[in-house]
């Protein structure tokens, strides 16, 4: 099969990189961006036959921006982080979908299943669908925490998921991933940069990526958002039918969302007495 080139983003990613180079195989054109890595990554891209870049890393969304100019042999890329695997029958359907895709298609939305200790978190998972399969030129990023893909023309859906493993490094490397994502959101929160939300968008927006960005900023907006989080989580869309790993997958969440609440009281008392203590001067 032939027809999609692969991109794949890597940091130190010996353990998961084997994996997600083995399930995507079919393709001829597997590009690998690395963004300096210090264990065997790079030997094992190059084992691969993947084609290597190394980049030092300057944002989520600018590192990945810079990956979609790579020189691609096919016109649609398909982009991955090494702990994400696509599955036969999604390969599958992806080949089948852009031999047919209209020139007015520029993405293709996928849904991803989260899998913890083998349980795929299907009810704990917030954002479950993402645009992965995009024609070269015609997609690009924007923010650097949760950042979005901003495409250039209409997007397909497809049926079949492909597969996360967010603890496939353990619980520390969860935990010290979402601690950098926890300063980064508190940052753009205490610096009033997140998008003034508009519920119609929120509620009934035609793209699920623009009606994610106003969902999040509405909710930035709420009291209690650490304890909003963990009941919508139990209740509204029921945790707890994942079993344990869908229970505690809820309170690591919510823990989550408390660091962003602590972050940014603590960044905004911050500059308010670097704004005293200028005025005094």
């Amino acid at each position: 099969m032939s027809g999609i080139s692969v991109l794949i983003l890597t940091k130190n990613e010996q353990q998961d990189l084997p994996g997600c180079l083995e399930s995507v195989a079919w393709s001829d054109d597997v590009h690998v961006l690395d963004s300096q890595s210090t264990d065997n990554t790079l030997q094992i891209a190059e084992r691969f036959g993947a084609k290597i870049t190394v980049r030092a890393f300057d944002g989520y969304a600018s590192q990945r921006n810079f990956g979609l100019q790579l020189p691609f042999k096919y016109q649609w890329v398909l982009i991955l982080d090494a702990d994400e695997r696509i599955t036969p029958s999604l390969a599958s359907e992806m080949n089948t979908c852009v031999q047919s895709a209209a020139t007015n298609v520029a993405g293709i939305r996928m849904r991803r299943r989260d899998i913890w200790w083998g349980r795929w978190l299907k009810h704990a998972q917030i954002s479950p669908f993402y645009v992965r399969l995009v024609r070269v030129g015609r997609a690009h990023y924007e923010r650097e925490i949760n950042e979005v893909l901003i495409v250039d023309g209409d997007i397909a859906e497809l049926a079949e998921p492909f597969d996360h493993y967010p603890f496939s490094k353990g619980l520390d490397h969860w935990i010290s991933k979402h601690n950098t994502y926890s300063r980064m959101e508190a940052k753009v929160l205490a610096n009033g940069l997140i998008v003034k939300p508009v519920w119609n968008i929120a509620l009934f927006g035609k793209d699920f990526g623009e009606r994610r960005v106003h969902q999040k900023a509405i909710f930035y907006g709420l009291p209690a958002r650490p304890l909003i989080k963990l009941l919508y989580m139990l209740i509204l869309r029921r945790a707890f039918l994942d079993g344990w790993a869908g229970i505690r997958y809820a309170i690591l969440q919510s823990i989550y969302e408390y660091f962003i609440v602590l972050k940014t009281q603590e960044l905004k008392e911050e500059k308010g007495i670097q704004i005293l203590s200028s005025q005094q001067s």
